[in-house]
């Protein structure tokens, strides 16, 4: 990842987080859920990874949002 990215890697980490805890599921719930290992859920939830469209997609999937809302970054 560069670290120009960071920032936004988080930004997008605390979104997974918001919707998930609005969802009431843990992380290795939401993992288990999303077919993916609950240590990528958290590295991702921490901004430390990049991700695939086919983990967002799922993700949306999931926690029954949109891409857009899960890329809609608060300030």
């Amino acid at each position: 990842m560069k670290q120009e990215y960071k920032e936004l890697y988080e930004k997008f980490g605390l979104n997974v987080v918001y919707y998930r805890k609005k969802m009431k599921i843990t992380q290795l719930q939401l993992a288990e859920l999303a077919e993916v290992d609950r240590s990528h859920i958290s590295a991702i939830e921490l901004g430390k990874v990049g991700v695939s469209f086919d983990v967002i997609f799922k993700l949306c999937e999931v926690l029954k949002i949109t891409p857009k809302e899960l890329f809609d970054f608060r300030d």
